[in-house]
């Protein structure tokens, strides 16, 4: 019996001493080996290829402040949690990412808090208002759902909440959980990027003005290097030569995007042929144009005007790429209010809010990286259009207008009279009208065999009959990348804020994701297309059946630990007690 038993002995030994030598190889392996089991379904813990060859790029520290850190609600703590473990994620491929999450309210001081809170404002994150249940009932909390990320000594904020308007709370934080690798890994490629893209606003033919794009030109900025060019027929403005080696030049694109905003005067064909050689040489564009013209500010003194179609001279151009631009207008019941006076109360004006059916509200429901999850967005007397079929072009169409919607031909009668009466709901029955489409593929020149034989071989052009792979959006509305200009005092506002209603629409970030997909190499944005399912809880259920759940989260675990020592005793003592 003695031996038996220090048999026993030393085989446990012997295996507790193999154990933990397994366990110790395991770890050393574990230190020249790497790698990443994920379980679940749509592969959430698993980060893009683009994001990784991103991070081992990285040669200096990333730090991340994240203002995510308080007592806060059960989604805002998903979202910080989902946020932690992204980090973490993107830490295991790279030590040089760090981050330390951050209560912005933890001062008990009210003039402390303040400061903190303005000096985020400042940095450029925005504050959310929370109306929150406490043991004192509901109180106002403030949070900052963002981090200010810092690379080499420069800093950007970011966003990781993304508001929708119309989506429910639980949808847009789930939208946001989905969109936090890009949001992450976009900031981080930012920041240590050492060549910006190069883009160019076209000007010269009555495009917006400085100061109506001045908002997207500074967001633009922080990602690209952005200029105003004015072709003025010179064959050279979008183009120069540069040296591949053995002292061979080419001729090269300056910019690597540029975008037509709005142009309201002709095109001639030196400037179009100019545009199309640089397109030829893989140059992108972002076509944002309205086939006819309106203005709001005729009727300021009129009750009506009218909208009339407007040539350009750019139907047979975009005709040739696989896009046509209708002469007309949309109206959609899914609209932008716009403020009218409707009386006087003593020495105030009575200003109410009608819906302007002129102004259709865009919401995107493709599933494509460059409106996935993306806020509404406002347009101004927006037209539809139709693709052409092209050989090797794909088209994807954006953004379209809501099921209820109406096509008016031009010229269209615009009167304010429409908002005195409820819309006859028959004339609204749409189909959703496309207003904006991406082309993608290999292009044809619009001037292939159209041009003079000293033209077409002529070096100094360089004329190319077929283009690279390619891409370009065309957007039937200009005032689509259009910021408002204060009412009273004239400066800028952020594109996509309206002054009136007071709320922000997703222009900016249409534009800035259209520039990011137009310019992007690396495939990042293309994070943006990954889905997590929302798995909510049956209320119902839970509020029917709440003490049984919660016995049985609290008491299972309990009695199956209990469980299962009884039966590993019950098993010892029948293999030992013979």
């Amino acid at each position: 019996m003695t031996d038996k038993r220090k048999n026993i002995k030393r085989s446990n030994i012997i295996q507790l001493a193999f154990g933990l030598l397994i366990i110790v190889l395991i770890n050393v392996i574990g230190t020249y080996l790497f790698g990443r089991l994920d379980l679940t379904s749509e592969k959430r813990y698993t980060i893009s290829k683009s994001t990784k060859e991103m991070l081992k790029d990285l040669d200096d520290i990333v730090y991340f402040r994240v203002y995510l850190e308080g007592d806060f609600p059960a989604g805002f703590k998903r979202l910080r949690n989902a946020s932690r473990e992204m980090l973490d994620e993107f830490r295991a491929y790279n030590k040089n990412i760090q981050y330390k999450f951050i209560n912005p309210s933890k001062s008990e001081d009210p003039g402390e808090r303040n400061e903190v809170y303005q000096l985020l404002t400042e940095k450029g994150l925005q504050a959310t208002d929370l109306q929150v249940s406490t043991k004192k009932g509901r109180e106002q909390q403030i949070i900052f759902p963002g981090a200010i990320v810092s690379y080499k000594g420069v800093e950007m904020p970011v966003e990781l909440l993304k508001s929708q308007l119309g989506v429910p709370p639980d949808e847009v934080l789930n939208n946001s959980i989905q969109s936090l690798e890009y949001t992450l890994a976009s900031a981080i490629k930012n920041l240590s990027s050492i060549h910006k893209p190069r883009v160019a606003f076209i000007g010269g033919h009555g495009e917006l003005d400085n100061r109506e794009i001045y908002d997207i030109a500074q967001s633009l900025s922080e990602f690209y290097v952005v200029e105003r060019v004015n072709i003025k027929g010179q064959i050279k403005s979008l183009t120069g030569r540069d040296s591949i080696g053995a002292g061979e030049l080419v001729i090269m694109n300056k910019y690597d995007a540029i975008i037509i905003a709005k142009p309201d005067s002709v095109f001639d064909e030196k400037d179009k042929f100019i545009i199309d050689q640089f397109i030829m040489r893989g140059g992108a564009v972002l076509w944002l144009i309205d086939p006819v013209f309106a203005s709001m500010d005729s009727l300021e003194t009129a009750e009506s005007t009218m909208g009339i179609g407007q040539d350009l001279q750019l139907d047979d151009m975009l005709f040739n790429y696989g896009v046509r631009l209708n002469s007309n207008l949309i109206m959609d019941i899914h609209s932008l209010p716009i403020p009218l006076r409707t009386g006087q109360v003593g020495n105030q004006p009575q200003i109410d809010f009608f819906p302007w059916y002129f102004f259709p509200v865009l919401t995107p429901l493709q599933d494509h990286p460059i409106v996935k999850n993306l806020n509404a967005i406002k347009t101004e007397f927006v037209s539809s259009l139709d693709t052409i079929r092209i050989p090797h072009v794909k088209k994807t169409i954006l953004l379209s207008t809501s099921s209820y919607s109406r096509v008016m031909n031009t010229p269209v009668l615009i009167s304010l009279a429409i908002l005195m009466d409820e819309p006859d709901e028959r004339l609204f029955r749409g189909p959703p009208q496309p207003v904006a489409v991406l082309l993608e593929g290999v292009f044809k020149s619009n001037y292939h065999n159209r041009i003079p034989p000293e033209i077409r071989d002529n070096e100094e052009i360089g004329f190319l009959r077929e283009s690279k792979p390619v891409r370009m959006i065309v957007v039937a509305d200009g005032d689509i990348i259009k910021n408002q200009l204060h009412y009273s005092q004239g400066y800028p506002l952020p594109l996509g804020y309206d002054q009136f209603t007071g709320e922000t629409f997703g222009n900016k970030e249409f534009i800035m994701n259209a520039l990011n997909y137009l310019t992007d190499d690396s495939g990042l944005i293309t994070i943006r297309s990954r889905e997590l399912k929302l798995r909510l809880l049956d209320m119902t259920k839970v509020n029917n059946n709440r003490l049984f759940w919660q016995l049985l989260n609290t008491l299972g675990p309990v009695l199956l630990v209990l469980l299962f020592a009884l039966l590993y005793s019950f098993l010892r003592k029948r293999q030992y007690g013979r």
